[in-house]
């Protein structure tokens, strides 16, 4: 067994690892992979020997995308809530998106409170976003350097007025300053011209919805957004993308060299427009959920890699903005706690293997933040891991999750894939529904 200060074993049938699933037993020191073993290597005297049987060790995952909302809206959402319902779904890494919070992520003071905020209530490791809006392109480079991990733009309205989107100069202005000093620009891409001229109505009907976030925003948005970073060499994400129209004009991008990484969530893979009931604005985000040819376009966007990861877009609101009027309802999908089994149920039934889940939901955005030690069962990274039981069946209760308001749009849904438990740096902080006391510490971007 490797290294004399190894306290902690875990073994399991099946360990996902960079070199594919295999059985394996991982050693822990000091909360941190010490060595990846064969199988029936010898417990050293004094380890604790963890025996997982046939279920799943997986690397922890890391949810880039998740709006905590706190301070300022903490009925919506909040630290202790968002990262319990992490823990619980095998999520050992957030990173906080820096609006739906009072005050929003837009300069270092307003970092700072939050981090003050967040300490004392984070169950998972926690890391923070910054926001560019119009008033702050001189604040970008200090709130870099106090260790955000980059920076979230919209091109259309937000929801919130304290984050007002960029149009196309302002965009560009701020583009330039990040590319400056080597940072990301995270970017929600629907054009607003495009939403301006799609029909508006409102009432219950979801195909109204619909009409009204055009694919073609979405596209435009993206064709500018790459247009912006091949002319100034910048290094930026488009977020959640929903669109499959898209895709091609993304690879082509890629294939040039531009730096553009793409990211979409479990409900544009997992939920279809046609089976969105009228009112049930649960379902209800921005942009949205679309057909299922286009789901199908967006799995084969996966697959050869234009799409580099899953991320959940958890954007919570209290039970009373979900009112049954599209028009006016919250825009947000609660799905921070399932997003790994309703993945791994679509994923297994499209012939894609829990490696693929890994690298998806896991490994691609730990690059993408820059988070060396996390992402993979490897010697040198954190201790972070996801136990699953990958055959074991659930059928979703809103009332048993552990985000604050009790909407899902997977509510009544079967999957497959039962979190037995998450474990960070070394130590259990959830197994069969029970967590632990916050053990999760708050992340600066890495230098």
């Amino acid at each position: 067994m490797s290294g004399p200060d190894v306290n902690l074993v875990l073994r399991s049938t099946r360990v996902v690892t960079p070199e594919g699933t295999r059985p394996a037993a991982v050693a822990v020191a000091g909360g941190t992979i010490d060595a990846v073993l064969p199988y029936d290597t010898e417990v050293p005297a004094g380890a604790r020997l963890e025996d997982l049987g046939d279920d799943v060790l997986l690397p922890g995952l890391v949810d880039t995308h998740v709006h905590v909302n706190d301070p300022g809206r903490t009925e919506w959402e909040g630290f202790w809530t968002a990262t319990r319902a992490a823990a619980a779904g095998g999520i050992t890494t957030l990173l906080d998106m820096p609006l739906n919070s009072l005050p929003p992520t837009t300069t270092v003071e307003h970092l700072r409170i939050k981090q003050q905020v967040a300490a004392p209530k984070a169950h998972v490791d926690t890391g923070f976003w910054g926001g560019a809006i119009p008033s702050n392109v001189k604040d970008l480079r200090p709130l870099y350097e106090a260790g955000v991990f980059g920076f979230k733009c919209f091109l259309s309205p937000s929801g919130v007025e304290e984050f007002p989107e960029l149009d196309q100069e302002q965009l560009a202005r701020s583009m330039a300053e990040i590319a400056g000093f080597g940072g990301l620009l995270i970017v929600h891409a629907e054009d607003p011209h495009h939403l301006a001229d799609a029909p508006q109505r409102s009432g219950p009907a979801y195909a109204d919805f619909l009409a009204s976030r055009p694919r073609d925003a979405e596209n435009t948005a993206i064709e500018g957004l790459i247009a912006h970073a091949k002319r100034l060499g910048a290094r930026v994400h488009v977020l959640h993308l929903s669109s499959s129209d898209a895709l091609p004009l993304i690879a082509a991008a890629k294939r040039e060299g531009v730096r553009v990484t793409v990211e979409s969530c479990p409900h544009f893979l997992t939920l279809t427009a046609e089976e969105v009931p009228d009112g049930a604005t649960e379902f209800k985000c921005c942009p949205p959920i679309r057909e299922a040819a286009n789901q199908d376009a967006l799995w084969a966007g996966l697959a050869d890699g234009t799409i580099d990861c899953i991320v959940s877009d958890h954007s919570p609101c209290t039970t009373d903005l979900k009112t049954p009027d599209f028009a006016s309802a919250w825009g947000g999908i609660s799905s921070l706690q399932l997003g790994l089994p309703a993945i791994w149920t679509e994923a297994r039934r499209r012939g894609h293997s829990l490696d693929d889940v890994a690298r998806w939901m896991s490994t691609a955005p730990a690059a993408l933040a820059g988070l060396t030690r996390k992402g993979a069962i490897e010697a040198g990274r954190d201790a972070d891991f996801a136990v699953l039981a990958p055959e074991a069946t659930f059928t979703v209760d809103p009332a048993e999750l552990f985000h604050r308001n009790q909407v899902t749009a997977y509510a009544g849904k079967t999957l497959h894939g039962v979190v037995r438990s998450s474990w960070l740096r070394g130590v259990r902080i959830a197994a069969d529904g029970v967590l632990a006391e916050p053990a999760g510490r708050l992340l600066e971007r890495e230098q």
